[in-house]
């Protein structure tokens, strides 16, 4: 009997007969993430699990026979952190999706890792709650898969990213344990920071089964400004006039025109612009104050050299150039193989870092559009190829590692939110020094001593 039967046996004994999945062309559809061009091979079994008790029963089983166990949300990962390797099993936590507690006095919810990121923001809205932190992908990830990559987002220039909120987590350990780490009172700082130190280690060194985050009132009506630039460094000065004018917008977001231009070809929404860059920013600070704060930031894109730069009148139109920024990613991934990045830089190296993509793109012939988080130096060039041609794929993949070292070039880090996975394994060694990279392996060793979560993934 192998292993890979082993297992399988012994979780057809311990989750319902419902909840295992084993013909190969449904595992295929769960076995990797996003990043297309992440390697990846065909599980033994998914799980689909419902409670963390049989969470706990696939660990537990992984433990037995040795064998490695990933955690799969939606699958909307871009580095890889969620494909399999040959004969693992993959727990699929999608069906743990229920908003189990809103805490109106307190500000806090507590939920399962599978709820939709949107799901969760509707639903605290009802009790005058605003959950934050707002990847790209909202509207299809969900909070376990935010939590495993430490997610951010538009807003997250002002309010933070994932790990500002996560107070609270129960975890499957990679002993088989079932925990409960973090608080759900306003302060606490007993011990160790283990949730902390759990938040945006993508399945490494535990199985998250239920989060409690911390929630703030919701907001008054944003305020948008737009800006026009005739490259993505011209926008860049616009994002460093911004930072240099003390502002900290709701958000401050990059779209280039091979963006629009796909969202249109696609959406049919009509936002092509006659500009190579489109910059969107928010303010949200209410009453006459939030008026000053938006002419200071047009007066700001102005300076940054805006061919044309306007506070928005039209609160549709701003939706809907807020909306396409989203679609950016799924529009150019319409049109072939995308290799994205999510290098961020210091804010006043952003202009610098968007004119180096522009070379490294040109010098190894690779059409690169641009999105960002531009306001915390966040940025998202998407690397695009034709179908089939290989030698695409090289000079591209060349140029995605030629990126991350001009980002730690320019002191900054190989990811913002996406995660390390696969794609930046090497990213992160050449960021951090041997002796941090070791303190890493010590606690993925001490947290998961049978090497069994997610082998192979971050360190």
């Amino acid at each position: 009997m192998t292993l890979t039967t082993g297992v399988v046996d012994t979780l057809r004994d311990a989750v319902p007969a419902d909840r295992l999945v084993t013909d190969p062309d449904v595992l295929a559809s769960y076995a990797h993430d996003e990043a297309e061009w992440a390697p990846w091979e065909l599980p033994a079994a998914v799980v689909r699990a419902r409670t963390a008790q049989e969470v706990q029963a696939v660990v537990r089983a992984c433990i037995e026979h040795r064998v490695p166990v990933i955690a799969r949300g939606a699958g909307t990962g871009l580095s890889g952190g969620a494909n399999a390797v040959a004969g693992a099993v993959v727990v699929s936590l999608e069906a743990m999706d229920a908003v189990l507690e809103v805490d109106e006095l307190e500000r806090f919810a507590v939920v399962q890792p599978g709820v939709v990121n949107d799901d969760l923001r509707a639903r605290v809205a009802e009790h005058g709650l605003w959950y934050p932190p707002d990847p790209a992908s909202s509207p299809w990830s969900t909070i376990g898969g935010n939590v495993a990559t430490n997610a951010g987002g538009v807003c997250c220039v002002k309010y933070g990213v994932t790990r500002d909120y996560v107070i609270g987590l129960q975890v499957v350990t990679g002993t088989g344990e079932l925990v409960r780490l973090g608080r759900r009172t306003a302060k606490g700082v007993a011990g160790y920071d283990l949730t902390g130190l759990l938040v945006g280690s993508e399945g490494t060194l535990g199985i998250v089964t239920e989060v409690t985050v911390k929630l703030r009132p919701l907001r008054d009506p944003e305020r948008t400004v737009a800006g026009y630039f005739d490259s993505v460094v011209a926008a860049g000065e616009a994002v460093t006039a911004v930072a240099a004018a003390g502002l900290t917008p709701s958000a401050l977001e990059l779209v280039d025109r091979h963006c629009l231009a796909a969202v249109d070809a696609w959406k049919n929404m009509g936002l092509s612009a006659d500009a190579e860059v489109v910059l969107l920013g928010r303010v949200d600070t209410p009453g006459a104050a939030g008026d000053a704060e938006a002419e200071q930031l047009l007066a700001a894109f102005e300076a940054g050299g805006a061919s044309w730069a306007a506070v928005s009148t039209d609160a549709e139109e701003a939706d809907a150039l807020f909306a396409a920024r989203r679609l950016a990613y799924p529009a150019l991934e319409r049109l072939g193989p995308l290799l994205t990045e999510d290098v961020c830089v210091p804010k006043a190296a952003v202009p610098t870092m968007l004119a180096r993509i522009e070379a490294i793109g040109a010098a190894h012939d690779v059409r690169i559009a641009n999105i960002a988080h531009a306001g915390d130096g966040n940025l998202h060039p998407l690397l695009s190829t034709p179908a089939g041609d290989d030698a695409a794929r090289e000079r591209a993949l060349l140029a995605f590692h030629e990126i991350i070292a001009a980002a730690l070039e320019l002191g900054g880090t190989v990811t913002g939110e996406h995660g390390v996975g696969l794609l930046k394994r090497d990213g992160l060694a050449a960021e951090v020094s041997p002796a941090v990279l070791d303190m890493h392996r010590a606690v993925k060793a001490a947290l998961d001593p049978h090497g069994i979560l997610n082998p192979g993934k971050v360190v």
